[in-house]
């Protein structure tokens, strides 16, 4: 039996190693991506672009302007004349949010009445408007202590807020200790699945497959031959991730890379599974391609890479409990950054498992159909 697996296993890996280019595609797009990705897809939103409608000349508006033009956040104050030019602003996205004071803004201050300052902001860009809109309020937070400190008198060292946050498991908020991790799963998912998924279609379209059907190998042998060699290049890749998050990124690994490691291979299992099945009901390269394409974008939106799974509804909650995905981002997440302990892995791995069985099973059972 093993003499025949190791056929079948070298010439797996031959056919996706068997030139200079395959190597290449397999292990330098994925490091060029990682690098790319975890600068794109930063959750921060900088180099922000403001409007101002300043119809006060008082000192309060003044203030309120230096600060935001002192933020790092922002890069450039575009002053406005008149509600036509913030119009004309907005919608024609050269500004995402405008500030406007009307005339007695610094008066009713002075005067220790409430003063109110408009904000307009760009829906169409509803996450960066979110944002931009809790930048603002801190802002205004600030300068609101500072106006109370000014009129009452009192002196500024005196501690005005009683509360002091403290971040957990990432004390500066760095987005680079999210998404490196996150990403590492995210792209393992998709080379695996374009690995896997092209198996048994290009043994088709090559007219392999039915020559391998009755040949003396067995429908598990040809299982275990055609889950080993992408789940050795996984963990091959997963390993130059887990180098470039750490080394370069230096994203803080707090936790056991033996779990680590195993939470990948069970992730990993699960993927090749969903490719081999998704091979096996395709008859070409191109059906598998779609066929691999219609399960990534689902799988990375209801992982909670983006979104948390705990704001999705309670019904979609329950789909996403089929995703691979989900699961392998709650062990990275967890073993860099928090050091997660062996039973929460474990909790994450049995249903990694669960999808394993079921998609490699379905394969073997469709791959049995060929010969019946």
């Amino acid at each position: 039996m093993w003499r025949r697996l190791r056929a079948l296993i070298v010439k797996e890996l031959l056919a996706v190693l068997r030139d200079r280019r395959s190597r290449f595609i397999l292990i330098g797009p994925p490091l060029l991506q990682i690098f790319l990705f975890s600068y794109a897809a930063t959750l921060d939103v900088t180099n922000i672009q403001m409007g101002v409608l300043n119809r006060d000349a008082g000192r309060w508006s003044a203030e309120f302007l230096e600060r935001i033009d002192g933020a790092p956040a922002f890069r450039r104050i575009i002053n406005f004349t008149s509600q036509q030019q913030v119009a004309e602003a907005i919608n024609n996205r050269r500004v995402v949010a405008v500030l406007e004071f009307n005339p007695d803004f610094s008066r009713d201050i002075s005067a220790g009445r409430q003063a109110q300052a408009q904000l307009l902001l760009d829906g169409r860009r509803s996450n960066a408007a979110q944002i931009i809109a809790g930048y603002l309020t801190t802002i205004a937070s600030d300068i609101s202590r500072d106006i109370s400190v000014s009129l009452s008198g009192e002196t500024a060292s005196e501690p005005r807020t009683p509360i002091a946050s403290r971040y957990w498991f990432n004390p500066n908020l760095d987005d680079f200790w999210y998404i490196v991790p996150s990403l590492m799963g995210t792209l393992a998912l998709l080379l695996s699945l374009v690995v896997t998924g092209q198996s048994v279609a290009r043994e088709r379209e090559l007219g392999t497959f039915d020559q391998l059907m009755v040949s003396p190998l067995r429908v598990t042998e040809i299982l275990i031959g055609k889950t080993l060699p992408p789940l050795i290049i996984g963990l091959v890749q997963i390993s130059a991730f887990l180098c470039v998050a750490v080394f370069f990124f230096q994203v803080p690994f707090r936790g056991s890379l033996v779990l680590l490691y195993l939470g990948a291979i069970f992730f990993l299992a699960s993927t090749i599974g969903v490719g081999l099945f998704i091979s096996s009901l395709s008859q070409t390269q191109q059906q598998a391609f779609l066929g691999a394409f219609l399960f990534t974008a689902p799988a990375i939106l209801l992982s909670g890479f983006a979104t948390p799974v705990e704001n999705m509804p309670g019904w979609l909650q329950v789909i996403t409990m089929a995703d691979p995905l989900r699961h392998f981002l709650v062990i990275v997440r967890g073993v860099f950054l928090k050091g997660m302990p062996a039973i929460d892995v474990a909790a994450n791995i049995l249903p990694l498992c669960l999808i394993a069985i079921f998609t490699l099973t379905t394969a073997g059972w469709l791959f049995r159909s060929r010969i019946e």
